[in-house]
C-alpha cells in the first residue's frame, strides 16, 4: 500500500486526538510553495531541519561538558536528540502529532552558541547595547533568516505551527522570547517539547555528572526523588555500580514520562479540552507534571545547580569560555578585516555586531578555541 501525503493526513485525522495538531489544518508557510508527494508538512519540516548545517553543528557544541571531555557527554546534538525521543513518547500517548513534537525538539537548541549556557550569557552581555542575545531567538533567526538553502526566500520557510513552538519554548532553564503573546497558549505539542527539554536536562546531566565522577552516588541520597527510587530498585547508592547507574537513569525517565503523560492527561479530562482552540484559550499550560512530583524535581534541580553546574571545575570552564568570546568579539568588531568575507558582507545588512554575534553564535566549541588560538597565541596558525 503506497502513503501518499493526502493518505498521511487522513491517518492523522481519524487517529489524533481532538486536540492535536493536525498537518491538513496548518496555518501554512510564509512562502507559498508545493508539498510533498509523501510527507505531511510537519515531517518536511523535520526533514528540514535535519538538513541544516546549525543541526550538524550541534555535535560539537557543549551541553555540561566541553567537547574535548570525553567521547560519552552528552552534546547539543544528542540532547536534541534525548528531548525528540521523550516528546514522541508523550506526544504518542495522548493522541498529539508525534511529528511536530518530534520537529520542534530537533530545532528548539539550534540557536545555542558555544560553552552552553554560560556562552549564551556572555553574548547576550556583550550584544547589550544592540539588542542582546537568547539562544530561543537565535533558533528561529536560524530557521526564518540565517540558513540559505532555497531560491525565493531566505530560511527554511517552516510552517508556523513549528515556528511556534520555537517562538513559545519555556522551560525552567530558558525564558521565552520577549515580544510574544503569552496569553495564548502554544500547542499541546510545544508544551510536551517544554517539558521533554527539562526532563532530559534533569536524567542525562545527572548521569553526566556521575560519570564524570563530579557527582558521587552517594550524594543523590539528598534527593528525595532518587533516594525513592534507589529503595525501589533495591540498589545502594553508596555502591552504585556503572550498569545501576544505567539502570537508575532509565528508571528515572520513565518514572518522570509516565508521570507526565498521566498528569496531562488528567488536565485535559479535568477541563474538558476537546479541540486546539481550547489548549489555546485555556488560562495556564496544560502539559504538566503531577503535584505529588512537581516538588521532587524541583529539589533535583536545586541539587544539580548547586553540585554539578556550580561545581569548581564546570565554573573553571565558565571562566574560560567567558575569556574566549569576549576576546574573539573585542577583536572582530574593532578590526573587522579578521572576519571572513561572508560575515563582512553579512554586517551591511544588519551592523557589524550583530553579524559577529551570529558568527560566535554559530561556532563550535572547538572552532571558537581553534580562533583563539590562531589570534592570541604566539605560535598559533
Amino acid at each position: 500500500m503506497l502513503y501518499s501525503r493526502e493518505k498521511l493526513q487522513q491517518l492523522e485525522a481519524t487517529t489524533l486526538a481532538p486536540y492535536a495538531c493536525t498537518s491538513a489544518h496548518s496555518r501554512g508557510r510564509e512562502f507559498a510553495e508545493s508539498e510533498s508527494a509523501f510527507r505531511t508538512p510537519f515531517q518536511k519540516d523535520r526533514d528540514r531541519v535535519i538538513h541544516t548545517t546549525a543541526f550538524r553543528r550541534l555535535e560539537y557544541k557543549t551541553q555540561v561538558f566541553v567537547n574535548y571531555e570525553g567521547d560519552y557527554y552528552r552534546t547539543r546534538l544528542t540532547h536534541s536528540l534525548e528531548v525528540a525521543q521523550v516528546a514522541r513518547s508523550i506526544a504518542r500517548a495522548l493522541g498529539l502529532n508525534e511529528d511536530l513534537a518530534e520537529t520542534i525538539a530537533l530545532a528548539h537548541d539550534l540557536g545555542h552558541p558555544p560553552f552552553g549556557h554560560a556562552g549564551e550569557r556572555v553574548l547576550n552581555e556583550l550584544m547589550r547595547d544592540h539588542g542582546g542575545f537568547d539562544h530561543n531567538r537565535q533558533s528561529l533567526r536560524i530557521v526564518t533568516y540565517l540558513e540559505e538553502r532555497y531560491p525565493g526566500f531566505r530560511g527554511l520557510n517552516l510552517t508556523w505551527e513549528t515556528r511556534e513552538g520555537l517562538m513559545k519554548h519555556e522551560t525552567l532553564y530558558d525564558s521565552p522570547q520577549e515580544g510574544v503573546r503569552l496569553e495564548r497558549r502554544p500547542s499541546l505539542e510545544a508544551q510536551v517539547v517544554n517539558l521533554a527539554d527539562e526532563i532530559a536536562y534533569n536524567a542525562h546531566d545527572l548521569d553526566d555528572g556521575l560519570r564524570s565522577g563530579l557527582l558521587q552516588p552517594a550524594q543523590l541520597g539528598e534527593v528525595r526523588l532518587l533516594a525513592e527510587l534507589a529503595e525501589e530498585l533495591g540498589f545502594r547508592l553508596e555502591s552504585l555500580s556503572e550498569f545501576q547507574r544505567r539502570v537508575f537513569i532509565r528508571e528515572l525517565l520513565g518514572l518522570i514520562i509516565t508521570d507526565c503523560v498521566k498528569a496531562t492527561h488528567e488536565a485535559l479530562e479535568k477541563h474538558a479540552i476537546t479541540s486546539l482552540e481550547a489548549v489555546r484559550a485555556h488560562p495556564s499550560l496544560l502539559a504538566r507534571y503531577s503535584e505529588q512530583l512537581k516538588p521532587r524535581l524541583a529539589e533535583l534541580r536545586r541539587f544539580l545547580f548547586a553540585n554539578l553546574y556550580r561545581h569548581y571545575y564546570v565554573v573553571r570552564q565558565v571562566s574560560k569560555s567567558k575569556l574566549v568570546l569576549e576576546r574573539l568579539f573585542e577583536s572582530y568588531t574593532r578590526q573587522p578585516d579578521l572576519l571572513p568575507p561572508g560575515v563582512r558582507k553579512a554586517q551591511d545588512g544588519q551592523g557589524l555586531h550583530r553579524a559577529v554575534c551570529d558568527y560566535l553564535a554559530g561556532m563550535t566549541d572547538r572552532y571558537a578555541l581553534d580562533e583563539y588560538a590562531k589570534l592570541f597565541e604566539p605560535y598559533g596558525r
